[in-house]
């Protein structure tokens, strides 16, 4: 008799052992394992619960019991009077109630199994490796009365084995977690998305909306404050997008970009009120061991019944968005159209045709003429890239500008304008010729690698020109970045000349002005175009010519075309321009000519702009 108990008891741990080396569920092997265990002790009827991390008790398998039993104690807290089970878990011990009807312990769950004819019950506390309790394994009987020797060696063996079990559960539910979810703000990660995403577009339903987010800036955060505060920014960003509504679902898709699903969100209209709450969310400022950071994303969004026919294509669409939103709209939102498509395509040809030309050394420099207007003069110029095709056609900047959003071209181009620009400052020194300055074009590039200033000092010092003579060119935007201001202020103390460019069309106040360190401004081309025929337009010119006289700063006008816009800038005081009235860019022997022919005489010379450029 022993040796065949032994022999059934080595054969249940066998079959219990095994389905969980295969990786049968746990629910799967506690319902195996109560039917067995109920074969060999009749008239028991065997529960298997579970306990959570808050104290709260999971039925998971009971196979003779009904399931109303195991809904009315599911999510009850554990505790010294909860039943034979609550209490086995609270005080980490086996309880055994011999009488379920007169025991305190039941007193107020007893109407819970009396009905169902259970008298007696007898709860024994699973526990994992570290001794917490998680799980509790319970005969209950229908005759008052304990368990036999039998019974007691072999639940001891079943709550090892559910411990095992329940253990290997665990370390499958983690590995699962952590598959699924981003460490670093406890968000759903890329795999979990791109599983999702995929059974939404394949499931009958009527549409939902997609927005990539990216968080604007974090490398300068990193760079500049350790990546510990960058780390913190990533989380407060994942924070607030989870809180906006429980509605949507949020994942860290990596670095700083982030995803938001939203079923609600079947129109445009929709969607665009989404981001803009999700904008709202950044308002606040963020503060992190004493830096207060100003926290912006950039977003991007697509709708599953409009943007995308499957997954990859509805992915790749909200890409585009977010991309074409940092570029023009950075701090915003775009929505996905298909004329999208066509601009990111047009940019990868422009960075390919501006890195080949690069690449061959066919980028060169020509100069546009800076006039004085009264006395039609050239005083100094400013440099413009061109491309020499390889059938000699020469490409304007505008052709290739998509091609300077890739910051290794930026970098690249600079440095060949600046060795240019110096090589023909020094020619045109050597000839006795006069010029003020020769401007070049920065961007926002150009001032984060941190060494603008040696890459601007080196070819001038090696070409021996006075870098009195460099004046560097900024838009508003550009300036408007405190880093850039201050790094321009040290340019302008080792001499160098600042021209704020495209004056009225960023996003500076008149205010700045007095804080901005200028020599120069520069009033873009659409006020000069309106000058003659918008009033409003020529009372702004006007006001600013001599409020700019007043700071000290000057002013020079760009696309002047005609006679007549030249006229009416010299009546309200305006000293210098530039313009197809006067030059269009032309090489740097051009403009030697130029300079030499009665002092650089830009009107009424023999020897005009349309004759030099003919020859030219």
């Amino acid at each position: 008799m022993q040796i065949r108990r032994e022999s059934e008891l080595s054969a249940l741990q066998n079959e219990i052992l095994e389905a969980v080396a295969t990786g049968i569920a746990f629910a799967e092997v506690a319902d195996i394992l109560c039917r067995r265990a109920e074969m060999l002790a009749p008239g028991a009827n065997c529960t298997i619960a579970a306990i959570d991390a808050e104290g709260l008790i999971h039925p998971v398998a009971g196979p003779s019991l009904p399931s109303s039993y195991g809904e009315a104690i599911d999510g009850i807290p554990i505790g010294p009077l909860v039943g034979s089970c609550g209490s086995a878990a609270y005080l980490g011990a086996p309880v055994e109630v011999t009488d379920i009807a007169t025991d305190a312990r039941w007193e107020d769950y007893k109407g819970l199994v009396l009905e169902f004819g259970l008298k007696a019950c007898w709860s024994s506390p699973i526990k994992s490796p570290e001794g917490r309790v998680v799980g509790t394994f319970a005969f209950y009987y229908r005759e008052p009365r304990g368990p036999s020797a039998m019974e007691r060696q072999l639940v001891d063996m079943c709550v090892h084995l559910c411990s095992i079990a329940m253990e290997r559960d665990e370390v499958i539910r983690r590995l699962q977690h952590l598959a699924y979810h981003d460490q670093l703000t406890g968000l759903s990660n890329r795999y979990a998305f791109d599983e999702v995403l995929n059974e939404s577009m394949s499931a009958p339903t009527s549409g939902f909306g997609l927005l990539l987010i990216d968080i604007d800036n974090l490398k300068q955060v990193n760079d500049s404050m350790g990546h510990s505060v960058g780390d913190g920014l990533i989380c407060e960003a994942g924070r607030r997008l989870a809180k906006v509504s429980p509605r949507v679902s949020v994942y860290r898709l990596g670095g700083d970009e982030f995803a938001v699903l939203c079923p609600d969100c079947n129109d445009a209209a929709a969607l665009a009120m989404l981001a803009d709450r999700l904008l709202g969310e950044m308002d606040l400022p963020y503060e992190s061991d004493g830096n207060t950071i100003l926290l912006q994303v950039t977003i991007g969004g697509v709708l599953s019944n409009e943007d995308g026919s499957s997954a990859d294509l509805l992915r790749q669409n909200a890409d585009l968005a977010l991309y074409h939103a940092k570029q023009t709209a950075r701090g915003g939102y775009i929505h996905f159209h298909p004329g999208l498509r066509t601009s990111i395509q047009c940019r990868t040809e422009q960075i390919a045709l501006l890195a080949k030309a690069l690449d061959e050394n066919r980028v060169f420099a020509h100069f546009q003429p800076v006039i004085c207007i009264r006395r039609a003069k050239i005083v100094g110029v400013e440099a413009l890239a061109r491309i020499r095709t390889d059938e000699g056609e020469i490409i304007s900047a505008g052709a290739f500008a998509m091609g300077l959003t890739d910051s290794k071209n930026a970098f690249r181009l600079t440095s060949c304008m600046l060795e240019q620009i110096a090589s023909a400052m020094r020619g045109w020194m050597d000839e006795g010729l006069e010029l003020r300055h020769v401007a070049v074009n920065l961007s926002t590039i150009d001032f984060q690698r941190g060494d603008l200033e040696d890459r601007l000092r080196a070819p001038f010092e090696a070409h021996d020109v006075p870098l009195h003579y460099l004046q560097i060119e900024v838009t508003e935007n550009v300036l408007m970045d405190q880093d850039v201001a201050s790094q321009v202020a040290r340019m302008r103390e080792q001499g160098m000349q600042v021209a704020l460019d495209d004056f009225g069309t960023g996003f500076a106040s008149l205010s700045h002005l007095k804080d901005f360190p200028l020599d120069y401004i520069k009033i873009d081309k659409s006020f000069v175009d309106s000058l003659l025929t918008d009033v409003a337009c020529s009372a702004i010119v006007e006001a600013l010519i001599s409020m700019a006289q007043k700071m000290k700063i000057g002013i020079i006008a760009e696309g002047i075309e005609t006679a007549e816009q030249a006229e009416r800038l010299l009546e309200i005081g305006c000293p210098l321009g530039q313009g197809y009235h006067y030059f269009r860019p032309v090489d740097g022997e051009t403009i030697a000519t130029l300079l030499r022919s009665v002092d650089g005489k830009a009107a009424k010379q023999e020897t005009g702009p349309d004759r030099l450029l003919n020859s030219a």
